[in-house]
């Protein structure tokens, strides 16, 4: 089993590489993102929608914080984010990643940061395209 640490460091690898299947994998099957733009949702459909949201990302650790019971880590870091459009975006967040006993994948996933400042810079970036 991997340690849940070395799980959310192989997170932050991938969310820094744009690789969706890599990000994916990192969760249990029904793994589930709880986001402040989406609500909850499995993580396949939130990375897919995040990939084509974005033309790049570039992620900074600040700080990875472990529970007691380890079976909860946090991972504090700097987002720099381009959209597909080609807007920039830089925000600080924390995503809480939980883990079920005995398993080095995540089971969930909390996105915490203010997303007042991202909603006047972008609008909703998660909105379908208007119909033609």
């Amino acid at each position: 089993m991997t340690p849940p640490i070395d799980t959310v460091r192989q997170y932050l690898h991938h969310l820094h590489a744009g690789d969706t299947a890599g990000l994916v994998g990192c969760f249990e099957d029904d793994g589930l993102v709880h986001s402040p733009f989406l609500g909850t949702i499995r993580a396949r459909p939130f990375f897919e929608r995040l990939a084509q949201a974005s033309s790049r990302s570039v992620i900074t650790p600040i700080e990875l914080f472990t529970a007691e019971s380890g079976q909860r880590v946090a991972a504090w870091f700097r987002y720099d984010w381009t959209l597909a459009d080609g807007r920039e975006l830089t925000f600080t967040c924390v995503d809480v990643f939980s883990f079920r006993p005995g398993s080095g994948r995540i089971e969930q996933m909390h996105i915490v940061y203010d997303t007042h400042p991202l909603r006047e810079q972008v609008g909703d970036k998660y909105a379908p395209d208007p119909a033609p």
